[in-house]
């Protein structure tokens, strides 16, 4: 009898503790992320995106579908980090849908589709030996509060192979999404001054780049001509931003206009520069075209903040083609060819704005010194060891230069010629500037007038092309796409960063920085060791279970035979 009561409190006390443990289950979860990369684990940035919702978020997915194996893999991760921020907050919600499902095309689905203007991936299904095509939607629509964003799932990028895209898809999915929330969440209370006046570039051809900053910040012209005879005004209406950006302008800056920009910048404010220190002519008796130097009047305003961007013409041999058309205009034949005077830098500095972004395509770019002061100086592209320094004037002649390129690719470069090494494109500067116009007569007289800023920092690029938009039939194209090569670079993400950072937003940005190591089977090995791991998968089970039950009946004969 004794040892029956003890089995019954042995019952009774496994009973009772596993419903004490479901009941602390209940209110006590939490999730473990083993993974080595941490990629199941949201970041701080990305938390904060959707730590306010307080109503239902609602997410649908149309990544749903028949779709080779690379997509199948996206949307698993897309599912599973969906699922780490419904667990962080449960008011998140979202559905997979199948485009081709119920209403189809022609529906409520549909309707969608060309309203947010999701444009689908057409791609290879290889099954039981055929090849269809098939089209994809990795697009994902998010709902909150009356207001929708969409969001893209693929990263497109030319000249990729499958696994890369995968792999660089699921890399920006944390920030695609939490970028998404920040923008249906957040209100905008940074302000954003585009200057004016100086001949800067056209609103049309930085429309994408301000209207995408548009959905962050509140973005308004501003100019500059009312600094002599109302330069105090001047001064405290352009104060109450927080970041200006001067976009290639080819006007040169009076000493009063100078002088409001640098008492900006005392006051601990932002600035970005994209500077073209080029201008191009064409010689009315020859026909050349010819590159001069151009000066703005800045360079004593630079060179008191540490650095100077030369008057010369980068050449690297690094760098993205050109396209040019040949034969008659119905027979225009269009040729790619390597155009060093285009570098395209990617830089190996892990600073956020800088990482995980692809190649920043330059356009007739000068160098830039980076001279020594007290302020933080960091490089963030610069051109490839392989660079030339050309001097002003410079003629640009493409009937000459075309075919020495060519050359160049094929021979090799000459040492002797292109020996300049490594030059900075873009320096980010951090710290307290000391104003250009101390100890020197001011245009002015200001009210609380500085000679030492309090922290800031600004950003100055050797060439304002970098955020200058491409047109397709009068339409702006995405920042940093080229129509002509059809290849994207990342000249965009780039310029986003750099606002970000200067306006101290750099959550989204150091989600970036995150990396995800993403396993793919080696298709050689597939089919070299297929038929190996066949037999290891199919027939050794059936081989070790096959010995356990002749050892079991052995041991089982000889224990009851006795």
């Amino acid at each position: 009898m004794k040892p029956l009561n003890k089995n019954i409190r042995q019952v009774i006390i496994v009973v009772v503790g596993l419903i004490v443990l479901n009941i602390v289950a209940a209110y006590i979860y939490k999730r473990f992320d083993l993974t080595q990369d941490q990629r199941y684990t949201l970041s701080e940035a990305a938390k904060e995106s959707i730590a306010s919702v307080n109503s239902p978020l609602e997410i649908d997915i149309y990544l749903q579908g028949n779709f080779p194996a690379e997509f199948k893999r996206l949307q698993a991760e897309t599912r599973q980090l969906l699922e780490e921020f419904s667990a962080y907050n449960g008011n998140l919600q979202f559905n997979f849908i199948s485009p081709d499902s119920e209403s189809g095309i022609s529906g409520e689905i549909g309707k969608n589709i060309q309203q947010y203007n999701l444009v689908p991936a057409q791609v290879e299904v290889r099954e039981n030996g055929r090849v269809s095509s098939e089209l994809v939607y990795p697009w994902a629509l998010a709902y909150y509060n009356g207001k929708t964003e969409r969001i893209s799932l693929l990263k497109n990028q030319l000249g990729t192979t499958p696994e890369e895209r995968v792999n660089n898809s699921i890399q920006n999915l944390e920030y695609a999404f939490a970028d998404a929330f920040k923008k249906l969440v957040s209100e905008k209370r940074k302000k954003v001054a585009v200057l004016k006046g100086n001949g800067e570039l056209e609103d049309r051809y930085v429309a994408d780049y301000f209207k995408t900053l548009k959905d962050y910040y509140f973005i308004a012209p501003f100019t500059l001509d009312s600094a002599e005879v109302a330069p105090q005004k001047t001064l405290e209406q352009l104060s109450a931003f927080d970041l200006v950006v001067v976009a290639s302008p080819t006007e040169a800056f009076s000493d009063s206009e100078k002088y409001i920009l640098d008492q900006y910048t005392m006051r601990g404010k932002s600035s970005l520069w994209l500077i073209d220190n080029l201008q191009f002519q064409q010689d009315t008796t020859t026909g050349k075209m010819f590159a001069f130097g151009r000066d703005l009047q800045l360079g004593d305003l630079f060179f008191k903040y540490g650095l100077r961007i030369n008057f010369d013409l980068v050449k690297d041999l690094y760098s993205a083609p050109i396209v040019l058309a040949s034969g008659n205009e119905q027979d225009s034949q269009y040729s790619r060819y390597p155009w060093f005077y285009f570098p395209l830098s990617a830089s190996a500095n892990n600073h956020p704005i800088v990482t995980n972004i692809e190649g920043v395509k330059f356009e007739y770019a000068s160098s830039i010194d980076v001279l020594e002061n007290d302020i933080n100086k960091t490089i963030l592209l610069s051109t490839s060891p392989i660079t030339q320094l050309v001097g002003l004037p410079h003629e640009i002649n493409y009937d000459l230069t075309i075919p020495e390129n060519l050359e160049i690719i094929n021979s090799g470069p000459n040492p002797n010629q292109f020996k300049d090494g490594e030059k900075p494109l873009a320096v980010l500067l951090e710290g307290k500037f000391t104003s250009a116009f101390k100890n020197r007569v001011k245009p002015f007289k200001l009210k609380n007038s500085l000679d030492e800023s309090g922290k800031a920092k600004m950003v100055v690029i050797s060439d304002g092309d970098i955020i200058k938009n491409q047109f397709d039939k009068n339409r702006p194209l995405e920042t940093g796409f080229d129509k002509m090569t059809q290849t994207m670079y990342g000249n965009k993400d780039f310029s986003l960063n750099t606002a970000n950072y200067l306006l101290d937003d750099s959550g989204l940005i150091n989600i970036r920085t995150k990396k995800v190591a993403i396993p793919f089977l080696d298709p050689q090995k597939i089919q070299e060791q297929r038929t190996k791991w066949q037999v290891v998968n199919i027939l050794l089970p059936l081989v070790l279970l096959g010995i356990f039950g002749v050892i079991f009946q052995y041991l089982r004969k000889r224990r009851y035979t006795r």
